[in-house]
């Protein structure tokens, strides 16, 4: 029976806007070939088209980043309130014909997550406590509540709808997902205890408030991996002081696993554009 009561209680999770990362990387003869012909105004119409894309009005926002040391040369982070509006932005970038000379690397897709594993472990005991248990109707309508109330902070607000931070410049995403193996199973263990793990790993990332944004989407049945973490810096070297900081932490040092790192700086479409 305790088995079962180990494995039957995912945490609550509140979720914000859809993220999509693409990342290319540039044939450049290709590129060279195309705006090589006389007359050609492929790159004023690239711009253009991006400016349009970035600059956007309404909820969300694109951000160019040209990496540094990556199987890719760019990404692009798209954030908008729905996966239509995604898939909008995606075949914007698709009808740009200077971005025939774009070869898919990678892509990632996810939407902005709040777990909230302190109140789904705090609720499930105090339906048990009073002789109910997770879903009855007493531990929804406590649940729906405080879910109402959560939403509504401040803090959570920024996690859900993050505003794209213009004095971080830095840009360092990865994904990653946590472990289903014998002897190390995230999803077969207790509510309290990765409530517990996930307090601690939240208060080292912290440390850091100021000096790093983070935004976490989660990808479950979107994607392969996850979640995804996306860090904005101002200096990039805070990317590895976390990241190495955060991986002694119970939850990451027993239960993560990580896929490859990219690390750019944000760019006008102007900017990164006269770089090719």
């Amino acid at each position: 029976m305790h088995t079962t009561e180990r494995a039957a209680h995912p945490p609550e999770t509140l979720e914000g806007w859809y993220v999509h990362h693409q990342l290319f990387s540039i044939d450049r003869a290709a590129m060279r070939a195309m705006v090589a012909v006389p007359g050609s105004s492929l790159r004023e119409e690239a711009e253009r088209a991006l400016d349009e894309i970035v600059g956007r009005t309404g909820d969300g926002w694109t951000a160019v980043v040209p990496l540094v040391g990556s199987r890719a040369d760019v990404m692009f982070v798209h954030v908008r309130p729905t996966l239509d509006e995604i898939g909008e932005a995606q075949r914007a970038l698709a009808r740009i014909p200077l971005f025939d000379a774009l070869r898919h690397a990678y892509s990632f897709l996810s939407v902005t997550e709040a777990g909230m594993y302190h109140l789904s472990a705090k609720l499930a005991k105090e339906a048990q406590e009073h002789g109910g248990k997770v879903g009855d109707a007493r531990h929804q309508a406590l649940l729906e509540e405080r879910l109402a109330a959560e939403r509504a902070s401040e803090h959570v607000q920024k996690r859900l709808y993050p505003a794209i931070p213009a004095e971080l410049p830095w840009v360092c995403f990865y994904p990653m997902s946590k472990k289903r193996e014998v002897g190390a199973n995230w999803y077969a263990q207790p509510l309290e205890e990765r409530s517990r793990m996930m307090w601690e790993h939240g208060m080292s990332g912290r440390k850091y408030a100021g000096r790093i944004l983070q935004i976490v989407t989660g990808a479950i049945g979107l994607d392969a991996w996850e979640w995804g973490v996306t860090l904005f810096a101002k200096d990039p070297l805070d990317f590895k002081k976390i990241v190495s900081e955060m991986r002694f932490d119970e939850a990451s040092a027993l239960y993560g696993e990580f896929g490859e790192f990219f690390v750019g700086q944000v760019a006008t479409p102007s900017a990164w554009l006269t770089t090719l």
